[in-house]
This record gives structure tokens, sequence and C-alpha cells, in this order.
């Protein structure tokens, strides 16, 4: 089987990042001392670099007193959702987006509300759609950026006009989610929520390692939020689990503070097969002219036109994914992301096997 599913990249573990952890064990081997604990928000060393970075990015006044180190994106985005919101708050989430979001909010209490974009306008999401969707209930807008499933990267002026609408919303939170924000192939760096003014102090971002700085498999997620939800969420983690190990927060250390030339060593590595895909997906029949996604390393690719007629859209969706699993190929049904039809497709893979997949799709829908 073939797989263009995985949210994970085929990157090789950054050797300044390996380095760092072996020496962390190397101190406890030839000391014969076991392993020393994290504090439960994470490394003062850790979170400060990573304090620094956001500063570097335009974010001026964060400090390391706000950063928090988590065991993974996942149980950082949990404790923050879980101290934020409360009983069926609802929780507005422009789609398509990242289906893991949909479980979050639910287990952490909340009622999530979609707001469709459409690729029509390479999901454009303007204030006046912003300030139609906001309800003073409203207690949460999550937005994904770049965004995942779509690739799409809203710039800083899309930001500043969201957040003039979101600030008129004193009791909302934003929450953006900006793990993917060093694999990007715009003319600008991906922006940070954090570099946005926040006049009522409710912005939180989430982010990690796994995707950006190749430590999939590492378990370390971080999160920046206001210095009192940031104590809340840390005595959150405290009572609930164990501090990320320190062998894994020494090697995000090393590849923070290497973060520009890791980020741009997999964005060239991945310029080979983001070109082939391309390619692949404008050579199928019908295709229109497809908008190279910004940043991520997925496309989010239109296959309405190969569906079943006569099935509801979410039903055909996943019958074509079926069918392209018979034939060899993993992929993620847009369904799942909130568009049916469409497809979410890796190009973090090997060439040869991205050819392959390329080669079994195209017999796949034109059978």
């Amino acid at each position: 089987m073939l797989s263009l599913a995985s949210g994970y990249g085929n990157f090789a573990v950054p050797k300044v990042a390996l380095a760092a952890a072996d020496e962390a064990l190397r101190q406890a081997r030839e000391h014969g001392q076991p392993l020393s604990v994290s504090p439960a928000a994470g490394l003062p060393e850790l979170r400060e670099a990573l304090a620094q970075r956001y500063r570097q990015r335009g974010a001026t006044s964060v400090t390391a007193e706000q950063v928090l180190v988590t065991a993974g994106a996942k149980t950082g985005l949990f404790a923050v959702l879980s101290e934020i919101l409360r009983p069926n708050d609802d929780v507005l989430l422009p789609t398509p987006n990242w289906f893991g979001f949909y479980d979050l909010v639910r287990r952490a209490s909340g009622t999530l509300r979609p707001l469709p974009l459409s690729a029509a306008d390479n999901y454009a999401f303007t204030p006046e759609m912003l300030r139609a969707a906001l309800t003073p209930a409203t207690r949460l807008l999550i937005l994904s950026n770049p965004g995942n499933p779509t690739g799409r990267v809203y710039s800083q002026n899309e930001w500043a006009a969201l957040l003039a609408v979101a600030a008129e919303f004193p009791n909302l939170w934003v929450l953006s989610d900006e793990i993917y924000e060093g694999i990007s192939f715009g003319p600008e760096p991906v922006p940070t929520l954090l570099a946005q003014p926040g006049p009522h102090e409710r912005h939180v971002v989430v982010s990690g390692f796994s995707k950006s700085l190749a430590l999939a498999g590492w378990g370390v997620g971080c999160l920046v939020a206001p210095p009192e939800l940031a104590r809340a969420v840390a005595a959150r983690l405290f009572s609930t689990g164990v501090a990320v190990p320190v062998t894994a927060q020494q090697a995000a250390l090393a590849a923070t503070q290497h973060a520009n030339a890791i980020g741009a060593a997999l964005c060239a590595q991945l310029q080979p097969t983001r070109q082939l895909l391309l390619a692949g997906l404008a050579a199928l029949p019908g295709a229109s002219a497809v908008v190279a996604p910004e940043g991520t390393y997925y496309v989010f690719a239109d296959f309405t036109r190969f569906l079943a007629p006569g099935l509801p859209l979410p039903e055909a969706s996943a019958q074509l994914v079926r069918r392209l699993a018979a034939a060899g190929v993993e992929v993620v049904d847009g369904a799942t992301c909130g568009a049916p039809g469409f497809l979410r497709l890796s190009y973090a893979v090997a060439e040869e096997d991205l050819r392959r997949a390329l080669a079994i799709i195209e017999a796949t829908v034109r059978a």
C-alpha cells in the first residue's frame, strides 16, 4: 500500500537534534545517574528559546512565562481547550480544517460550528464573513495557518482585518494552529497570530516540532498563551500527565535554535515532489488550473468530478477513497475535513512512491 495520507513527512531527524539528545544520554550513562526530570511546563532554556523565536517573528512582548512545552501538539490543544471552554460553548471553525479539531472540541465540552470556505476563491476568509458568523455566545475562533488540509496561508493583512472584527467581541478567544509555519513556499514568512495586537489578551498559539522541524515521533509540542491562562494550563499538565522527557526537549531546543535552516532544508527537499504532484493532478481528466498551496506538504485536490452520481456527497467521497485504497493508494477523505469530494494528498514521500501512486490514481479515476 502506498500512503499519501500520513500527516508526517519522510524527513531525516536533524543532526543537531540527534546530537543534543545523544549528549543528554551520554551524561546519564557516564555518570550512572537517572535522567533529570523537567518541570511540567518544560525546560526553562527551551521555553526561553521558543519565546525568543516568536519575538524574532514580530511577537515582541512574548516571554518564556507564556510558553509551555507539551507532549505533542494534541496534548497542548486539549489542555488549552479544556481551560477555555465551558459546557456547550460555541467554537467557530473555518473549514476545510484538520479533522482532529472535531473530537478535541467535543471532549473539551464545546460545540463546534463549521464555517465553510470555498475553494473557488482559494478559501478567502473575509472580515464580513467572520462578523456574520460570530455571535455573543461564540467563545472561540480556531484558525490554522498554514491551513491543514488546504495549505492556505493567511497574510499579515488578512490577520489584521479578521482580528479587527474579533476585537469587537471582548469574550472571544482566538486560537491559531501554526504547526506547519516552517513549511512555506510563499514570498513572505508565515505570520504568527502573536505578532498581532490582542487588546483583550485572548490570543493563543499552538504548535509543535513534528512537521516544520522534522521531529516526528519525539512527542514535543508547545503553546503560547496569556500569562494567567498559561499558568492554568501548566497546572493542568502537572496534574494530569508527566513532563516531556529531557532528551526530547534537548532535541527540540537544538531544532529551535536552528529552525530557519531546518525549515529551508525541508522545503528544498519537498520541491521536486511538490512539482510532481501538482503536474500529476493537472494531467488528470477534466483538470482545471490547480492552485499551488502556499504552505504545508499537502495538496487538497478537487475530485468531485470523479464521484459516483446519485449518491450523497459524503457517501460518494468515501466510496472513491475506498476505490483508491483497493487499488493500492491511501488518501485522506476531504469529508473528514468538511469538504467531501476533495482529497488530501501528501507529497512528503519518496519520489518513486509518488510516481507510482499518481499512476494508480489516474488509472482508477479513468476506469
